[in-house]
């Protein structure tokens, strides 16, 4: 485990649930049904992108699990990336990873219309879970080195604090190498 923080200062108060916005009490909702009881935070700031969550959060860049959200080029079958949050993503490995799940299928990125169809979210606020339907997942191998990560929750300013272990669990993706070397 690195030393970074383990936990970083959060708002003055977390939302209460009637305070949160309707993407971010679904993820809350979806989090509680998985056994997850850690609330969904809101920054009155952008948590768009995986520095701007950082800055907001006070963690590393590398602490945040980005959501990118591809689709096979064949079938156009959605697929989750859960990255850390400085990584670039390498789609040859992703499609390698997903090659028995896809028959082989390449992937690339998803449009902003595609994201939200598959997900019920719209891009710089995809969660890991609470999807409008199931989705292939992959989970950045990268991640497993912190003791806490933050993921999107719904909205690009709410969030939610997990273990790397907890990811895994709630979203029965596949923990891979998929990180761009340099």
């Amino acid at each position: 485990m690195t030393g970074m923080p383990t936990a970083p200062a959060l708002p003055a108060a977390p939302a209460a649930a009637g305070d949160l916005p309707p993407s971010a009490l679904k993820v809350q909702a979806a989090l509680r049904a998985r056994g997850h009881d850690g609330p969904v935070v809101t920054f009155a700031e952008s948590t768009r992108t995986a520095a701007k969550a950082a800055a907001a959060i006070g963690c590393s860049v590398g602490q945040i699990a980005k959501s990118l959200v591809f689709r096979t080029k064949g079938s156009g079958t959605p697929v989750l990336v859960v990255a850390s949050g400085g990584n670039r993503v390498d789609e040859k490995a992703v499609a390698a990873v997903l090659s028995v799940k896809t028959g082989g299928e390449k992937i690339g990125r998803a449009d902003a219309a595609f994201v939200r169809a598959a997900t019920g979210y719209a891009i710089g606020g995809v969660p890991p879970v609470g999807h409008e339907a199931p989705i292939l997942i992959v989970i950045d191998r990268d991640l497993l080195q912190y003791e806490e990560i933050w993921a999107a929750a719904g909205t690009p300013n709410a969030v939610f604090r997990l273990s790397p272990a907890a990811l895994e669990t709630l979203t029965g993706g596949t923990v891979a190498d998929i990180a761009l070397t340099p």
